[in-house]
């Protein structure tokens, strides 16, 4: 578990990490959302082949019986009673998932330009990719990257409706002096928003995707934000609140730009990482390209998220249940606009990296 006091990048003396150091002789066994069995996947098989599954009618409740594992009892409740749930459910965002043309490359820029750590790398020469995890603290307590890398493929489309994602730095200038001199891509050169008196940067790593480095004091979280642009910012605002319990922070409208942003999550922006929905004036649609994967999110309860996704509007594209093989219970839901998330069993996801 992370210590009570700040973890913040290492902008002055990072280690530099060289590819021999990134051994995959002991891989992590644990699944990567950014593979997940098709949606197609019959329900008889979603506990994995050496599970059977006993469905049991006993008025308005389903058991679902796994061998080897409890059982667990959904009761039908009202709409009013299961988004009120989502509320009191301990939900927290675990990690983001992106592919990226280059692993060893990433994770080079990665750790000697913003000052993150290589948590864990694992490889699936059967299924041709290969993961690695990325953060400034340990998995259990931090939102981490989960970077993909698919055998021979070199390049994505990041599409238009990506934004960016946040980093929270003592000293932005500082910060892009380090990136310049390591050869990276400075978008936007350090100062004040538009509008306003926190200082910010932008930067690229080598596939394309943006970051802003926002200049903050002292916080656990300093991977703060993953910006997305939507085609209608009330309907995503009110999606997030009831399907994912997620606290409507702060919005801000700049006409000038023609664009309005809103923040939300499950916590306060210098404490945890939230989610940054950005609607420009008179844009309905965007591409999402192939790059962008999703974002993980922690609960106590699959069978019940995926209840309150469908009453909120929001599509399921794959029902809740155990993964095939190592019995972690998942659900996965696209927004309104197409985002995809996947909701994570709480005690399964702690088993994982055990």
């Amino acid at each position: 578990m992370a210590s009570s006091s700040s973890i913040r990048p290492t902008l002055s003396s990072l280690r530099f990490l060289t590819p021999s150091s990134l051994s995959l002789s002991n891989p992590s066994s644990r699944i990567s959302f950014s593979h997940l069995p098709s949606p197609s996947v019959s329900q008889s098989n979603s506990f994995g082949l050496k599970a059977s599954r006993e469905l049991r009618q006993h008025g308005n409740s389903t058991r679902i019986m796994a061998s080897g594992h409890v059982s667990q009892s959904i009761s039908a409740a009202s709409p009013e009673n299961v988004l009120e749930w989502v509320k009191q459910d301990k939900r927290r965002m675990l990690h983001v998932v992106y592919r990226v043309g280059d692993l060893d490359r990433t994770i080079k820029f990665y750790t000697e330009c913003l000052g993150m750590k290589l948590l864990r790398k694992r490889d699936i020469p059967e299924e041709k990719y290969t993961n690695a995890f990325l953060g400034y603290g340990p998995e259990d307590s931090h939102f981490v990257i989960e970077l993909t890398y698919n055998y021979g493929v070199d390049k994505y489309d990041i599409g238009t409706g990506f934004g960016h994602f946040g980093i929270a730095v003592d000293d932005v200038a500082k910060a892009v002096e380090l990136i310049r001199a390591k050869g990276g891509k400075i978008t936007r050169e350090p100062g004040p928003v538009k509008g306003g008196r926190s200082v910010i940067a932008f930067i690229e790593d080598p596939d394309g995707y943006k970051f802003e480095l926002i200049e903050r004091g002292p916080t656990p979280e300093p991977l703060c934000q993953v910006m997305l642009r939507v085609g209608d910012l009330n309907r995503s605002i009110e999606f997030y609140e009831k399907a994912f319990g997620m606290e409507l922070l702060r919005t801000r409208d700049n006409p000038e730009y023609k664009y309005t942003i809103a923040m939300l999550g499950y916590g306060p922006e210098d404490k945890s990482t939230v989610l940054e929905l950005t609607y420009n004036y008179g844009v309905t649609e965007y591409d999402k390209g192939n790059a962008y994967a999703q974002i993980a999110v922690g609960t106590d309860d699959v069978y019940k998220t995926a209840e309150a996704i469908k009453l909120a509007g929001g599509k399921i594209t794959r029902e809740p249940g155990a993964l095939p093989g190592i019995n972690t219970k998942i659900t996965a839901c696209l927004d309104p606009d197409g985002w995809k998330s996947v909701f994570v069993d709480n005690v399964d996801f702690l088993k994982e990296l055990e």
